[in-house]
């Protein structure tokens, strides 16, 4: 940093002696005025362009709904590109009033915790940032060592709660063309919107036009529609995957898949004269939500690494040792389960794998302290750890300084997603996926396919794309990055690369030339906040 300062110091008075010497007369730059895109629509008709769906439709991001999300909507960004093409779009959305809305979807008394963030709390730079969400307090912890973080600096350290302009929605509803709600599944879209804050639908109280009696499908119809995008079925398989694949009731079957999008889609055309767009599911475990945390994230000192291996690695091994002797689990799952630390960054992480011989009949006697490790091994490169585990890595079990989760513990299931997790995933999404491929090829060709599974596949194995003359990434990590802070929802800059995705279904099917979005007219993520600098 002090060579940096001394360079840029040498810089400045080599400028400053070279006009003292020299004027040279200044020419102002040439000002380009870009050409505004153009593009036909053809015979399809955008006066009432509806969209249907979950977060995504909703325009959350940073986990939160906030107002800034909610203007980079994929369908706020395509009403807008198809506005090139003739008369303006009008696309009138609930809007949330609210610079950093709220975490979930309950309103509540008190001030919520909002959109999230990248935190410095010791203000040494990138390396130190991790997401926090607004209004997030002081907090101190003691164990396994004392420390003290920082309240979240202004305009941060309040939620900004839409409760402050009123939770229903004052606009025309029957003017809405946004009918996306954070959290929903495709049956949700079905069922009366809840009066039961703990439900997903509660949200849709805000600008239901009966809530509690009708649907979030039958108000979106009940506006005349003639043109709709429906994005819906993530969430049928998302909470299970980064729940890691500890809940199987988040998990939808892929039979009640298959009826409730059938069902959708058939209402849709049945009630509607409307052309449209569907979007299938994305592959939810290439989200840098599964990958911002590695799987060998364990750092040890040499004399951390002596006492892993004294006190755990060590019994376990040779416990590992006496079981396959008396034939209890073969030498090469004992290969697997074997446990090494060492005095390096790169240590793999402690889990239970419920894929393993359960060795709890066996820890008895000596051998009953080695209970907390009857399916215990260390991650390898397939194994997948959630961003939320980055938070409890290294944290005591109990209250105890030696007991460490992921290292001397094993970390949570609900943390980690092994390889037998994944490609159940894997395999549900491919069945929802040929149930929507299915429902739109029998629309009569009312409807288009927007592929956003291969499209995020492709962007994802490339690590990236450079769009508009801009690098864009599958990361969270400022200036490049195409997902938001919840390394879940895209930034805007995703969502316009999103909203492309869509616009080139349309005007393959429909053979139109609706303009792409610019990805570089929409926001990234910012660099890290801290307690000293926000913005």
């Amino acid at each position: 940093m002090k060579n940096y300062k001394i360079h840029t110091l040498v810089f400045a008075t080599l400028l400053i002696t070279g006009c003292a010497q020299e004027l040279n007369e200044l020419t102002p730059p040439e000002v380009v005025t870009p050409e505004t895109p153009t593009g036909s629509r053809g015979t399809l008709n955008f006066t009432k362009f509806v969209t249907i769906g979950n977060s995504l439709v909703a325009g959350f991001r940073s986990n939160a709904l906030y107002t800034e999300g909610q203007n980079e909507s994929i369908g706020k960004i395509i009403a807008k590109q198809v506005s090139y093409t003739g008369a303006p779009v009008v696309f009138n959305q609930p809007d949330i009033n609210s610079e950093n809305g709220f975490s979930g979807f309950i309103p509540t008394t008190t001030t919520p915790l909002g959109k999230l963030v990248l935190y410095d709390p010791d203000g040494v730079g990138p390396r130190g940032a991790s997401p926090s969400a607004s209004a997030t307090p002081a907090r101190e912890t003691t164990c396994p060592s004392a420390v003290s973080t920082p309240a979240m600096p202004a305009p941060y350290n309040t939620a900004s709660s839409p409760l402050a302009a009123g939770w229903a929605y004052t606009g025309n509803k029957a003017l809405l063309n946004n009918f996306g709600v954070p959290g929903i599944t495709v049956g949700e879209l079905l069922v009366p919107t809840s009066p039961n804050p703990a439900h997903a639908t509660y949200y849709t109280s805000r600008f239901a036009s009966n809530p509690g009696t009708s649907t979030i499908l039958g108000d979106a119809l009940a506006v005349g529609p003639t043109f709709i995008l429906v994005e819906i079925g993530n969430n049928d398989i998302l909470g299970y995957a980064t729940g890691g694949a500890s809940t199987p009731s988040l998990l939808t079957s892929s039979t009640d898949f298959t009826t409730r999008i059938n069902a959708v889609i058939g209402t849709i055309l049945t009630n509607s004269a409307a052309s449209g767009v569907v979007a299938n599911i994305p592959n939810v475990t290439s989200i840098p939500y599964f990958f911002t945390v590695p799987w060998n994230a364990i750092p040890l000192t040499a004399e951390q690494a002596a006492g892993a291996t004294t006190s755990l690695a060590t019994p376990y091994n040779g416990f590992l040792q006496s079981l396959v002797a008396g034939g209890v689990i073969t030498a090469e799952e004992a290969q697997k389960r074997t446990l090494t630390f060492a005095a390096k960054s790169n240590n793999p992480i402690l889990i239970s794998d419920e894929t393993l011989t359960d060795l709890t009949p066996f820890m008895t006697g000596p051998a009953a302290g080695l209970l907390p490790y009857a399916r215990a091994r260390q991650t390898t490169a397939t194994d997948l750890i959630t961003l939320p585990a980055g938070g409890v890595l290294g944290t005591c079990v109990g209250g105890s300084p030696t007991v460490l989760n992921g290292i001397s513990f094993p970390l949570g299931d609900n943390l980690v997603l092994i390889p037998s997790e994944t490609q159940e995933i894997l395999t549900r999404t491919a069945e929802f996926n040929t149930a929507i491929a299915a429902a739109v090829a029998g629309s009569n060709n009312r409807l288009a396919l927007a592929d956003v599974n291969a499209a995020f596949t492709s962007f994802v194995a490339t690590k990236g794309a450079v769009v508009d003359g801009m690098l864009l990434t599958p990361s969270i990590t400022p200036p490049y990055a195409g997902f938001s802070e919840d390394a879940v929802h895209p930034n805007g800059r995703g969502y316009a690369f999103l909203a492309n995705i869509f616009i080139d279904a349309i005007n393959s099917k429909f053979s139109t030339t609706i303009p792409k979005a610019k990805i570089t007219d929409y926001s990234g993520n910012r660099t890290p906040i801290s307690p000293t600098n926000s913005y």
